[in-house]
């Protein structure tokens, strides 16, 4: 078994579309900024966070069909230097919740939400001490 990837169901694709691809600085797999769907992919490792329409799976699961409420979904990314990214995605119109702040002895975190509310949660991980 394999991941294949973290899918979001979203309401304002153009919007995640922009975030997930100029903000966050995610390579999309097809360019389809209208959706209804596309994979995002960073530039190392082979797991990847994909877009879907919301109102699309709404007709294949009408459970779907409703205002999401709540938070969902954590999608969360390493980084190398934290808070050069952070700098970088700031000046790319990103605002951080927190950090970039250590989370535990062993790795610094930031977070920041996507145009629909989902969390993003950017890792650094730090070398064991001793």
């Amino acid at each position: 078994m394999e991941l294949a990837q973290v899918r979001l169901l979203v309401t304002d694709f153009a919007a995640c579309y922009r975030f997930y691809a100029d903000v966050l600085g995610l390579k999309p797999q097809s360019g389809a900024a209208e959706g209804p769907y596309e994979k995002f992919s960073p530039h190392t490792g082979s797991a990847g966070i994909a877009l879907q329409d919301r109102a699309m799976m709404a007709e294949i699961l009408s459970e779907l069909g409703g205002t999401a409420t709540g938070h969902r979904s954590l999608v969360v990314l390493r980084v190398d230097d934290l808070d050069a990214y952070c700098a970088e995605i700031a000046a790319r119109g990103a605002t951080l919740l927190r950090g970039p702040a250590a989370m535990t002895d062993r790795m610094r975190v930031a977070h920041l939400k996507d145009p629909e509310g989902n969390l993003v949660e950017l890792q650094e991980w730090l070398l064991l001490r001793g």
